[in-house]
């Protein structure tokens, strides 16, 4: 069955969560451990909220999960401090292929479906110039809960007005690729740290370690 759309996952995907490093060098010597700590709290709290039925939108639950992080790892952190960190989420960089990449795949329409609030979403984008680049940015805010929630993947085929599984849905995350996979897209795992994949009982469609792979692979 032919491909007849994309739909791309944000964050780890398209966008690199630790371009936030360089600007957590003004609370800790150890930016690294931060921003690992703080995306992994990130996505916890998008899963707990999601299991209470709690939702808030990407941009409180960020802020709640570097606060959190900060306590963790026994910083010091100013409210300016942690203004800076979090408008750094605005304007994260994007992985070096991306433009080239989904530029080659114009004709077919392209999509971000994300956790990322609209807002921030939309300044990423701006940010990385990628506006020209995707026809579609969708946001969970729609329907007020987190992948790997089906209402969220539903927006897919909701939005482009095709199948899922005549969609070809693209993350960087495994847990995000299961989720996608049990909803019934076809599913590119975009592999870039050489992860194994996780026991979920599903698998990708395809493996690629960046995206140009998968422009090849068409």
């Amino acid at each position: 069955m032919a491909i007849r759309g994309y739909v791309f996952d944000a964050y780890g995907t398209l966008f690199d969560v630790h371009s936030v490093v360089e600007a957590g060098r003004v609370v800790t010597n150890d930016p690294l451990t931060l921003s690992v700590l703080w995306r992994q709290k990130q996505l916890e709290y998008t899963w707990l909220r999601s299991l209470m039925g709690r939702y808030e939108d990407f941009w409180t639950v960020t802020e709640a999960a570097l606060r959190h992080s900060v306590k963790r790892l026994g910083l010091t952190a100013s409210d300016a401090d942690l203004a800076g960190l979090m408008n750094a989420y605005l304007t994260l960089a994007c992985f070096p292929e991306v433009p080239e990449a989904l530029a080659r795949l114009a004709g077919r329409p392209r999509a971000i479906l994300s956790n990322g609030a609209p807002r921030m979403l939309a300044a990423a984008v701006a940010s990385s110039r990628l506006d020209g680049l995707v026809e579609h940015v969708i946001s969970v805010d729609r329907v007020k809960i987190y992948k790997p929630a089906p209402a969220v993947y539903a927006l897919g085929p909701s939005t482009l007005g095709v199948a899922a599984d005549e969609l070809l849905f693209v993350s960087s995350n495994a847990w995000d690729v299961a989720g996608a996979k049990a909803f019934g897209y076809r599913v590119t795992w975009c592999n870039r740290l050489g992860a194994p994949e996780e026991e979920l009982g599903v698998r990708a469609d395809y493996v690629v370690s960046n995206l140009m792979e998968l422009v090849t692979r068409e």
